[in-house]
């Protein structure tokens, strides 16, 4: 029987130099996209069959090639359009293409060996269809639906700039029907930054859909689904039977043949970037993904990222082209009432260590009265960020990172949020003895207990104490636990509700008249650029949660409610707080855009960095300076002319983690595709840089392209 070579893909060790794709001998010819089962060394694993074109050199006089193990029979061949999505992906990104391939497949697939994929998909699968069925529809309103004709009408991209509460989601909704309804076998794929925000939006897609395509036709794709769920969800949209996969960032590589539409909502949100592995955005990749496939692609923000907001700027005199994107404004709240009205605290004028302000308590104490229900915003859990000894200076450091432990009050521990590191509380001074140590800072664990004691004398309407509840990473842990607590809110269980950033994003609490950020001003200052453009975003957020229903709102203004979002700071006229006291994103966007033009920042200019984990400090920035001084010597792409220009070797703000020192360097071009070029070129010298003896201490090195934080 002839053999056939077949090239494969696998999850090799990131820059191993293996090669991107290994030649394995098979009995029959297998079509590029098929997965299979191969050996490698004593181990077999998972792989797909690419392309011949993309093959290695001709074998060796003498060489033999192992045979694959099996093919997953059953599971259609992974398409082209996907194919090349990730080979984008490896290229763009500066990782292995196997690594981006097999990370983009549901972990079970790597597990089942051929016969149990089979036994898989014998089960009986969720209904796909149910054409007697009709959808019930929500009128829209004039911007609604002049957003939702130029979407029809236009190629796209499109950015929908909508004001909080607007209703940019029925625009989405109304697009995916209209697409579904126009063809058959056409797929949609909605993404969501985080994965609290998927169940609500679940429920609503499949109430609106499931009456008319069957309760098969939408899923969920996430990371926390159990992996039997994610495999169920992946072959559903592999095989065409799922219309509609909602998830977050992980679902932008998911296989789907029929896809048309592409939403990515709260498209600012910088959860769309991946932080490990492959340091892709997948927002960036949506919109190439979406050329490339001929799909439409919908970005959704009411404080857009100010990359797609200078990509969607309107033709001017001066930049006769504009932007690529289509930008769509709807500045007017659906069934809400006005927009909070923004009040500002000068805590210079405030008792030192006041945490809630006079008038701010005293809101507080209003709305509780009235059973109306607050929001509190302190973007740091735990209880105090550190714990103190007042006679010898001590601090709760972590003993394995450049870090604080953080006080957590509930379980008496100090613990670690870089590492994990967890002690118990002691009960006096490791150094000194003294039994004297404190809290400093706080945390949201702490402002739930003050606010317990600051409105223990407060009454609701109805004679019982007023009720507070705390929503972060720590009180949503167990599986269920943040439903459950949403469920609390939305039904008026909870007066106060205490929370990070969670709690800031998309969720539509109806009877929240009172917003407060109280601890706001560490993000003024950072060294980070975007520190100000989150800061804004997360806010403007957050003062969305305010007011959200116009009929509540109305009953509440016999009362002389307003929505309202309270913001206290040392710095009260800063202009982040300025823009916001006037709801004006286009005037903070401007003034942000015009210092980033001025300082050739992004989106102006394209970045990249390079990041090296070593034993310690003097390795990782040793390898990255003498990569450096290879590169100029090779006089890679960009060098000579100095349109990419290194900027020297630092240590991460947080150095060192888990006992592994952290250096980075910036590198930095006018020219996306001059970097691109740059950074291939280097590839191999950092990989030869990396195994030369002086650099032996180094531990791991990784390129991160277009990145969030530096």
């Amino acid at each position: 029987m002839p053999t056939h070579i077949v090239h494969v893909a696998l999850q090799t060790p990131s820059h191993s130099g293996v090669g991107d794709l290994l030649s394995y001998a098979s009995e029959r010819p297998l079509s590029p996209g098929t997965l299979v089962r191969v050996p490698l060394g004593t181990r077999e694993v998972l792989g797909v069959v690419w392309d011949a074109d993309e093959a290695p050199g001709e074998l060796p006089d003498g060489a033999t090639l192992r045979p694959i193990a099996g093919v997953l029979e059953g599971v259609a061949p992974l398409d082209a359009p996907w194919r090349r999505l990730v080979g984008f992906a490896a290229r763009y990104y500066q990782r292995a293409l196997g690594e981006v391939a097999l990370a983009a497949l549901p972990p079970q697939l790597r597990d089942l060996r051929p016969e149990q994929l089979a036994r898989r998909l014998r089960r009986p699968a969720k209904g796909a269809g149910d054409a007697s069925g009709t959808i019930e529809n929500i009128a829209l309103t004039a911007e609604q639906e002049s957003a939702r004709a130029r979407i029809s009408a236009e190629k796209g991209p499109f950015l929908l700039f909508g004001s909080t509460g607007s209703g940019k989601t029925e625009v989405y909704l109304r697009c995916v029907q209209e697409m579904l309804e126009a063809d058959p076998t056409a797929q949609a794929l909605v993404m969501v930054p985080e994965i609290n925000l998927t169940p609500q939006l679940e429920e609503r897609f499949a109430g609106r859909f499931a009456p008319r395509f069957g309760p098969g036709a939408v899923v969920s794709l996430h990371s926390g689904m159990t992996n039997p769920q994610r495999l169920a969800s992946w072959l559903a949209a592999h095989g065409g039977s799922a219309r509609i996969v909602l998830g977050t960032r992980m679902a932008v590589f998911a296989s789907l043949p029929g896809l048309r539409l592409i939403v990515v909502d709260e498209e600012h949100d910088p959860s769309y970037k991946q932080q490990e592995g492959a340091r892709y955005s997948a927002r960036d990749l949506a919109i190439w993904r979406g050329r490339e496939q001929g799909a439409k692609v919908i970005l959704g923000s009411a404080t857009p990222s100010l990359e797609s907001w200078h990509a969607s700027r309107p033709p001017t005199a001066e930049d006769p082209e504009g932007g690529r994107y289509v930008r769509l404004h709807m500045p007017s709240r659906i069934g809400a009432g006005a927009l909070a009205r923004v009040r500002r605290v000068d805590m210079n004028q405030q008792p030192r260590r006041t945490v809630f302000s006079a008038p701010l308590l005293q809101a507080i104490t209003e709305r509780v009265a009235r059973g109306e229900q607050s929001m509190i915003l302190l973007n740091r859990r735990g209880y105090a960020p550190v714990l103190h000894c007042v006679d010898c200076g001590w601090k709760s450091d972590c003993p394995h990172c450049s870090a604080h432990q953080v006080f957590h009050k509930t379980d008496r521990t100090l613990r670690c949020h870089h590492c994990g590191y967890t002690v118990r509380v002691p009960f006096h001074c490791p150094t000194c003895g003294s039994p004297d140590i404190h809290p400093m800072g706080k945390g949201t664990e702490q402002l739930e207990e003050q606010l317990g004691t600051l409105l223990r004398e407060v009454l609701r309407p109805d004679r019982t104490p007023a009720r507070i509840a705390r929503i972060d990473a720590d009180t949503t842990k167990a599986k269920g636990a943040l439903e459950a607590q949403l469920a609390q809110v939305h039904s008026g269980e909870v007066d106060v509700l205490v929370g990070t950033q969670m709690i800031a994003k998309g969720h539509d609490f109806r009877r929240i008249t009172l917003v407060a950020a109280v601890q706001p001003d560490g993000a003024l200052f950072s060294s980070d650029f975007r520190a100000a453009e989150r800061l804004f975003a997360l806010l403007m957020q957050a003062a969305g949660r305010a007011g959200r229903d116009a009929v509540y709102m109305a009953a509440q203004a016999v009362h002389g409610t307003q929505p309202e979002m309270w913001v206290q700071s040392f710095h009260p006229q800063h202009a982040v707080f300025e823009a916001l006291r006037k709801h004006d994103y286009e005037a903070f966007a401007a003034q942000q855009l015009k210092e980033r033009e001025e300082a050739a920042m992004p989106p102006f200019s394209y970045q990249a960095l390079v990041r090296a984990d070593a034993r310690t400090q003097e390795v990782a920035q040793g390898f990255l300076t003498a990569a450096t001084a290879a590169a100029h010597a090779a006089q890679l792409p960009g060098l000579p002319d100095g349109t990419v220009i290194l900027f020297p070797p630092v240590p991460l703000t947080i150095q060192r983690v888990a006992n592994v020192e952290r250096a980075q360097m910036l590198m930095e071009s006018s020219s996306r595709a001059t970097l691109q070029r740059f950074l291939a070129a280097w590839q191999p010298i950092l990989q030869a840089t990396r195994s030369q003896p002086e650099h032996k201490g180094l531990i791991r090195w990784l390129v991160d392209v277009d990145p969030l934080a530096i």
